[in-house]
């Protein structure tokens, strides 16, 4: 396989590594976040912005390419790399959250989904081994085994069945990535049994046993409390493989980024940052701004004095906040340049204080300073895992 993950450092006090994540397309530093480029861009911005910013990866969604434009199009295009003309790494999701957040439009059993498509009601079936074939024809470096993604909260007879049927389609799945034979993209198996550490454990234990080139955490994001989301990650984490990469999927907000991390996960992804931005808040080290606010019309200064971006550089909150108010999508693409800049000058941070054994100081100075001006609290009231054996 042309996919490979090496741990170069693990930091003295926790789980926290950094390492990278080699692909055909180009290496990724670990920890990294995945901005989500749902339908082949991430929203506003062009390929070159995002490597600016300092995106290494992206994450693009395969139930809306299959619906629009079909996976037959990227295909014949040349596959998502040349589609979107983004030349490095792209990850893309089995599709099993969107199917599964249709709710109504959808019914489930064990050999796969039927759904009605959000767009024109048309019926559809999406079985694991569609989801891999559509995911092959895009073409990206890593791609997802379908899951059933729990709802929050579900109970524990709701839990079990849906696990036996994930593990079930995880090892269609691997069957099937195993008969393709020649290593162009390495299939991520997902973890679910929604809140319970026993059912998650169960889960990583049987697709470790599958051998998968990774290992994501899914289910998360939904609904559940930070402090379920930090139990969740403390029962699982350690029963996955020490040199696999492990994916998160998700998580955004710096807090459970760090939280994560700490925790030994290796990648991450969300839509938040970029949707807040559209919005009109950024994230800032003095704290969020909602720049739509009228409080900002005659603010002269940079969204963030500490930030390196284009839109700091170069414009003012005023004048962002005029683009945002009469609906120019120039305010939004400089707020969500920030914000994912932002996130990326975080994620260099989070890797230096790992490689130099200083997480535990981090974390604190981030809880104390930068981390309370944006709202964010320790989960559990600041309770730490303890030191990795």
């Amino acid at each position: 396989m042309s996919f490979a993950f090496t741990v170069e450092h693990r930091e003295a006090h926790s789980r926290a590594r950094v390492g990278l994540l080699s692909t055909p397309h180009g290496t990724v530093r670990t920890p990294a976040f995945m901005p989500v480029g749902t339908q082949a861009a991430v929203k506003t911005l062009s390929p070159h912005e995002l490597r600016e910013v300092g995106a290494e990866i992206v994450l693009s969604n395969t139930y809306h390419l299959y619906l629009r434009p079909g996976a037959a199009v990227v295909a014949a295009a040349g596959g998502l790399h040349r589609f979107m003309a983004w030349d490095g790494p792209i990850l893309t999701d089995s599709g099993g959250f969107q199917v599964f957040s249709l709710a109504g439009l959808r019914h489930v059993d064990d050999d796969g989904v039927r759904f009605r498509s959000h767009l024109d009601g048309s019926e559809h079936r999406f079985t694991p081994e569609l989801s891999m074939e559509v995911q092959r024809a895009l073409g990206a470096d890593i791609i997802m085994c379908f899951d059933e993604c729990l709802e929050y909260p579900a109970d524990r007879q709701r839990a079990e069945r849906s696990l036996q049927r994930t593990t079930a389609w995880a090892r269609r799945c691997h069957a099937l990535w195993r008969s393709w034979g020649d290593g162009r993209q390495a299939l991520f198996g997902i973890v679910q049994g929604g809140v319970y550490p026993d059912l998650r454990r169960e889960a990583a234990r049987a697709l470790v046993e599958m051998d998968f080139p990774g290992y994501a955490v899914g289910g998360l994001s939904v609904g559940e409390p930070p402090e379920v989301t930090v139990q969740v990650l403390e029962a699982t984490v350690p029963c996955l493989p020490e040199d696999r990469p492990r994916y998160l999927m998700g998580v955004g907000s710096p807090d459970l980024i760090l939280e994560a991390v700490w925790r030994g996960i290796d990648m991450m992804d969300c839509v938040l940052p970029t949707r807040l931005a559209r919005h009109g808040t950024v994230y800032t080290s003095e704290g969020k701004l909602t720049v739509r606010n009228a409080a900002f019309a005659r603010d002269f200064r940079p969204l963030d004095p500490a930030c390196d971006c284009y839109a700091c550089r170069h414009f003012t909150r005023a004048y962002i906040r005029h683009l945002l108010k009469v609906n120019e999508s120039l305010g939004m693409r400089l707020t969500t340049i920030h914000n994912l800049r932002y996130l990326f000058r975080f994620m260099e941070r989070l890797r230096e204080a790992v490689a130099a054994d200083r997480l535990p100081a981090f974390r604190e100075e981030f809880y104390r300073g930068e981390g309370a001006a944006l709202g964010f609290r320790p989960p559990g009231g600041g309770r730490q895992e303890a030191p990795r054996a």
